[in-house]
């Protein structure tokens, strides 16, 4: 009997590339997909010479031929950083929308499972907290982060009509705050963007008042996460995410104190739309799949930091 054959849409992006990773060693055939917009060739270089491994420049908005057997489709394709809501609104209303649709026609073509990347961000500045799958969010869909949120939101009614209209195994992560190496020096989320700050001894801009909050999660405890959904029998969204909150600000001076920064927390307006609390109800994912996050933030952040040292010493001789 062959591997079975995964498809990653999105496979050169920091959570995709760790996907493929992860299941490039639990035996699987992958296939990476990538249009190389915000995901980079380096974080699966190291994959160059594996012969269970192929990439696919490709935007998959576009029409997706893929012969033979495919068994899983994982749909990861999007920009997802604050700036990118700036710089590639229409982009990511396509690959929500167009690329969300085409992927799930491939899984319908080949009879592959299906799991869609969603997102803490469907529940926009949430008036419920910690945040249960059975809630409905708090939506701008005309702000500047609407595009993210609505791409995400219109991207899970397809993926259910799919599966209630043609019978398509279909899974819905909806991925918190996670962090690791390879995600974007500037990716303009919170994490990176204090990392660079205090290694750069910039000022570490923290918006607000610094109160609201975050839960961070690290990726190799997401994709397991991950891998466990798409085994599972479960259509409905479920959360995956850690449920340690900090606040910003909190979170601001924990960065300075590990990196032994000299960098000044400086205060900036909130942006519009910015969520005060974020955390995730994830009684859901314990039951269902056995799975809670285990690293702890200190030990992520260690070895987040050592990646982030590396690729500015690369980009600017910093750290």
């Amino acid at each position: 009997m062959g591997r079975t054959h995964t498809v990653v849409t999105g496979g050169a992006g920091f959570l995709g590339s760790h996907l493929c990773d992860t299941l490039l060693e639990k035996g699987h055939r992958v296939t990476c997909l990538d249009n190389l917009l915000t995901g980079s060739v380096d974080n699966i270089a190291h994959l160059a010479g594996n012969e269970h491994f192929r990439f696919i420049k490709q935007d998959v908005t576009e029409y997706v031929f893929l012969p033979g057997v495919v068994d899983n489709i994982l749909h990861f394709a999007s920009p997802a950083s604050p700036m990118d809501f700036t710089r590639f609104p229409i982009q990511i209303l396509k690959v929500g929308a167009l690329g969300t649709h085409k992927a799930l026609g491939l899984a319908r073509e080949k009879k592959a499972r299906f799991l869609l990347a969603s997102t803490s961000e469907v529940y926009g500045d949430p008036e419920v907290h910690p945040q249960r799958e059975d809630y409905r969010g708090n939506v701008n869909p005309v702000g500047v982060r609407g595009v993210y949120d609505e791409a995400k939101r219109f991207a899970e009614a397809l993926t259910m009509a799919y599966h209630r209209t043609h019978d398509i195994d279909t899974k819905i992560a909806r991925i918190f705050n996670t962090y690791g190496p390879r995600m974007r020096v500037d990716d303009g989320r919170v994490l990176p963007q204090f990392m660079t700050q205090a290694l750069r001894g910039e000022e570490i801009t923290v918006f607000g008042d610094g109160s609201q909050t975050r839960s961070f999660t690290y990726v190799s405890d997401l994709v397991e996460g991950i891998c466990l959904l798409l085994e599972s029998h479960e259509h409905m969204p479920t959360n995956l995410g850690s449920t340690d909150e900090v606040s910003v600000l909190e979170f601001a001076r924990e960065i300075v104190s590990l990196t032994g920064s000299g960098s000044r927390i400086v205060m900036h307006p909130l942006p519009q739309d910015d969520p005060k609390r974020r955390k995730p109800d994830i009684t859901k994912a314990r039951t269902l799949l056995g799975w809670e996050p285990k690293v702890p933030r200190a030990k992520g952040l260690e070895v987040t930091l050592g990646y982030f040292r590396r690729k500015l010493a690369e980009t600017d001789g910093a750290g």
